[in-house]
This record gives C-alpha cells, sequence and structure tokens, in this order.
C-alpha cells in the first residue's frame, strides 16, 4: 500500500504524526526516511503524542534510543534516531533489533542505515521537502496508516 501526504508546516506535519498513531498497533515499526531538516522528529513527536506517550518526543541523536511510557497501556514507544551509527552491529549492540521486533511500538530516524535489521512488515515513511515549510510524505506499508483524505 502506498499513499502520499502533503503538509504546510511544521505544526501540520505533527499533526499528521498524531493522527497515523490512532492507526498504530504494538509491534509497528515506522521506519523514516529523509533529509537533515524533513521532519522526522517533527513527525515523530505527533506519534509519541497521538499513541499516549508520557513524554514528549525529542531527538535521540546522541543517546541513539529514547524509551516513551503509553498513558494506560502495557506497551511503549521506542524512538531511535540512527544517524550517527557507523554501521548496523552498533545498532544491535545497543539491543536496537529486539526492539525492533518486539511488541512496543517503534519509530526509527536514518532507517535505511540499518534497514537489514527491519521487520519485513514496517511501515516506511520518506519526507521530501517542498517549497519552504511544506513536505510530502509517502507512507507505504502493510495497510494504511495515513488517515483517509
Amino acid at each position: 500500500m502506498r499513499h502520499v501526504r502533503e503538509t504546510s508546516c511544521p505544526e501540520e506535519t505533527e499533526r499528521l504524526g498524531e493522527e497515523m498513531a490512532a492507526r498504530l498497533r504494538p509491534g509497528d515499526v515506522v521506519a523514516l526516511t529523509g533529509e537533515i531538516g524533513a521532519g522526522k522528529t517533527c513527525l515523530t513527536r505527533g506519534l509519541a503524542r497521538g499513541v499516549g506517550a508520557t513524554t514528549a518526543a525529542r531527538s535521540p541523536t546522541f543517546v541513539l534510543m529514547h524509551r516513551h511510557e503509553l498513558d494506560g497501556a502495557s506497551h511503549v514507544l521506542y524512538h531511535l534516531d540512527l544517524y550517527r551509527l557507523d554501521s548496523a552491529d552498533e545498532l544491535e549492540d545497543i539491543g536496537g533489533a529486539d526492539v525492533l521486533h518486539g511488541d512496543d511500538i517503534c519509530v526509527v530516524e536514518w532507517a535505511e542505515r540499518a534497514d537489514d535489521l527491519l521487520p519485513a512488515d514496517v511501515f516506511r515513511v520518506h519526507i521530501e521537502c517542498l517549497d519552504g515549510d511544506a513536505r510530502r510524505l509517502t507512507v507505504t506499508g502493510p495497510r494504511r496508516l495515513l488517515p483517509d483524505d
């Protein structure tokens, strides 16, 4: 399944993430790609808020992974940022491979850096910069993740 949506500003990208979160299930992995500044963390903030994260999502670039408890849920949200990885082996060293194949929701920025470790049924979201703050999000996955137009 492939769907495309455009947003006009960071707030709209974040709101779209919140709407997408309503369709996420425990065990889902969302793999984000796009250039620096495309809005991966912005979308993740919305996803985290939408699934009920009790703490705000922020870029885990320097620690690689944040764990967010979810309000009233038995599972958690993992937010990984693989920008600083030199190899997928580094992700395995910190337990990231286990997280990607677990029962929790997982959002991965710079997912292409560990493509071989991603599950087969991953949601892939590519964020492309358009003019100004506008973005185009192309989403593929095992079921529809973008809300209906």
